[in-house]
């Protein structure tokens, strides 16, 4: 192995991914969405782990409609109206859950939406 060679390879090993905004977007919405899913199939059993992760995602939501809303985003206007939108249907939608009269697939179709569009834009980059 000549110099060159090693010096590329010792690059190589130290090289790190580092994460976009839109990863960690991603992997927050992930985990939050799968501890509301499971929260969900166990809400009888462990009805304060179901409304915690109800509750995280609500703050989730919460947290996207004040960037969204913030006047330098980036996004486009129409997105920014219709994740605001999704944000209030939220906050709607999980009052109704904890007097038991909602329904939580749309919340977690809400947010496999929102990850497969984070994954489509991610691969269109």
């Amino acid at each position: 192995m000549n110099v060159v060679e090693r010096a590329r390879d010792g690059y190589s090993q130290t090289a790190v991914h580092m994460k976009t905004p839109r990863d960690t977007e991603y992997e927050v919405i992930a985990r939050i969405s799968h501890r509301l899913r499971s929260a969900a199939q166990n809400r009888n059993s462990d009805f304060p782990a179901y409304v915690s992760a109800l509750h995280d995602n609500n703050k989730l939501w919460t947290t996207l409609a004040v960037n969204v809303a913030q006047p330098d985003n980036t996004l486009p206007k129409e997105l920014r109206a219709r994740l605001f939108w999704l944000a209030e249907f939220t906050s709607q939608e999980t009052r109704k859950l904890l007097r038991n009269d909602g329904d939580v697939g749309a919340l977690i179709e809400i947010n496999a939406a929102v990850l497969q569009g984070l994954r489509n834009q991610e691969q269109n980059l």
